[in-house]
């Protein structure tokens, strides 16, 4: 085959490759090997299916429905290019009788559309909105492989893992973000083995990258002249765009930035002085030689005082993340969060704001029962130690590698004087 991605080359029968994909599919569930003729990238989806703990006889679990759904999608960046999608694909479903449909990084669809007799086929397998068909849930299919491996897939007849899904045929590709270049999720057609095509997965392709184009072009309008950028999560120095420039801020600077973007209607100066200093030492002549070092760096008029507030807008990535907590959208609000609000800093009331954020998502997230958020939260540097997390997560998915970082936190904890770095709740 000279195209690993594509499922049938040119010329295969597709009856006798069935047969002999369902035999490579026994074999596999019998003895965990991979006979031919199966592809690499369907072998190597295999065993990761196997190695998640997915049964071939499994299915998809339906994790949000109704207004958790709706305010879901409403909230993602794939919702601004569903009318081309439908425009795309939505006759080419329909006609074909074949199913459009539109999945998240995580693999959980989010819209499910197309010929309305395939539709009540799909549903007996829970082929829905709000189903998770990430690769790590229900195996080797091509929205959830599509979105694991970062590249377009077919996915043919008995190549999927789960047995319930072989009569069905899908071709996927991932959709990015234009200007970070992370994948958002991915465009899947799915239907009979007619989609087994070259062209199915070309046409997908084509239609993610006329996704990406329109992105770039319905990105919303930069700030106002007059609104700051900032980023302050994840770094110890924030990071300020103004006007075309972009800041680097000392860790003071910082604290006092993120502060004042806190309070719009400003702070006097014991205020600052409390919120900054655990030290009641600290004068406040030092702290108004700092805000003058500030108002120079920052320029005159947007540093204003009595009391001290910014006299622009804020944008700030902490207000993203709380505002698609407050939506329901968990797992944007997981993707915009790509760190604790200034780590390093010891300033009294940064570090009450940085746990109320860290604490409100970690809450949704084990409300939320998502193995997927749950492992990008566990994996990260400030989820290693959060035997919460682990618990919930071992629950949902038990792989020895979860048990074993979990047996290692529970017998630190357990040690005399030990978890002193473990979190519990």
């Amino acid at each position: 085959m000279t195209d690993p991605w594509v499922a049938l080359e040119p010329g295969a029968d597709p009856v006798a490759r069935v047969r002999a994909l369902r035999q490579a599919h026994d074999t596999f569930t019998r003895a965990g090997t991979v006979p031919r003729p199966v592809r690499s990238v369907v072998a190597d989806s295999w065993r990761r299916s196997a190695r998640a703990g997915v049964g071939p006889d499994g299915t998809a679990d339906v994790e949000l429905s109704g207004t958790d759904l709706g305010a879901y999608r409403a909230e993602h960046p794939l919702a601004t290019v569903m009318p081309l999608f439908r425009e795309l694909l939505g006759s080419f479903a329909a006609d074909g009788e074949h199913l459009l449909a539109v999945c998240d990084a995580q693999g959980r669809l989010l819209w499910v559309e197309g010929h309305p007799a395939t539709r009540r086929q799909a549903d007996r397998m829970n082929f829905v909105p709000g189903a998770r068909w990430a690769e790590s849930a229900v195996g080797t299919n091509a929205p959830g492989t599509a979105v694991a491996v970062d590249r377009p897939v077919q996915v043919f007849a008995a190549e999927h893992f789960s047995r319930r899904v072989q009569p069905w045929t899908c071709a996927a590709a991932p959709v990015h973000d234009p200007r970070t270049g992370r994948v958002l999720g991915a465009v899947d057609i799915t239907g009979g083995n007619g989609l087994a095509h070259p062209h199915s997965l070309g046409f997908v392709q084509a239609v993610a990258r006329a996704a990406e184009s329109q992105l770039s072009l319905l990105r919303p309008p930069g700030p106002a002249a007059d609104t700051v950028e900032l980023s302050a999560l994840g770094r110890d120095e924030a990071r300020l765009r103004i006007r075309g420039r972009t800041l680097r801020l000392s860790r003071r600077h910082s604290e006092i930035v993120v502060l004042l973007a806190r309070h719009p209607e400003g702070l006097s100066g014991d205020e600052l002085l409390c919120a900054l200093y655990e030290d009641e030492s600290v004068t406040p002549v030092t702290l108004r030689a700092e805000l003058a070092r500030l108002r120079r760096i920052l320029g005159p008029d947007l540093l204003a005082s009595r009391p001290y507030r910014l006299t622009a807008a804020i944008e700030s990535d902490v207000t993203v993340v709380e505002r698609r907590l407050e939506t329901g959208a968990v797992a944007g609000a997981v993707l915009a969060y790509v760190g604790p609000l200034l780590p390093a800093s010891q300033a009294p009331t940064v570090v009450r704001l940085r746990r109320l954020l860290a604490d409100g998502l970690r809450a949704a997230l084990l409300a939320r029962r998502d193995p997927d958020l749950l492992a990008g939260w566990a994996h990260a540097a400030w989820g290693e130690d959060d035997l919460e997390v682990w618990r919930a997560l071992a629950t949902l998915r038990p792989t020895p590698t979860v048990r074993v970082h979990l047996h290692r936190l529970e017998t630190e904890l357990a040690a005399p004087g030990g978890g002193g770095d473990v979190r519990v709740g």
